[in-house]
């Protein structure tokens, strides 16, 4: 394997875009074999939270320290292809575009150069009570930090 090459334990970045590798398993697809459309979700869900945390942006100190979560406050997505049971794919996640109380994302499940599944989420930074807030100052900056890596 190349050492540059994306392994399954792994997620990485790559100029501004974090690429997050999973294989599908039987639990993810239905009875025909194909992915079942509500696990791209979960796809999404699991390659977003490793960008984060490979920013360093650490969510359950920011819960456990009551100042704040993030939800998903907004989800459109578009399927292309169908994947199948033993694809080898990549989520390929990259910020588009930071507010101060959110930030908009746009995610792709790939299988090699194949887009299966193209999303734009709008995670929403809120209270433990719900409410908007600011999201900290030093995660706007790695967050813009991503954008300038996604431009070179």
């Amino acid at each position: 394997m190349a050492e540059d090459a994306v392994r399954p334990a792994d997620g990485v970045m790559r100029g501004g875009t974090h690429l997050f590798p999973l294989r599908v398993y039987f639990e993810d697809t239905d009875v025909a074999g194909i992915v079942y459309y509500a696990n791209y979700l979960r796809f999404m869900e699991r390659a977003r939270s490793d960008m984060l945390r490979l920013a360093g942006i650490d969510q359950r100190a920011a819960l456990e320290g009551g100042a704040g979560v993030y939800a998903v406050a907004e989800v459109s997505i578009r399927y292309k292809a169908p994947g199948k049971l033993g694809d080898d794919l990549i989520v390929a996640t990259r910020i588009e575009a930071v507010r101060a109380a959110s930030v908009l994302i746009q995610q792709r499940v790939m299988r090699g150069d194949e887009v299966l599944a193209d999303a734009r989420v709008t995670a929403a930074f809120i209270t433990l009570e719900g409410r908007p807030q600011r999201q900290p100052r030093d995660w706007l900056e790695r967050f813009e930090r991503l954008m300038e890596d996604k431009a070179q």
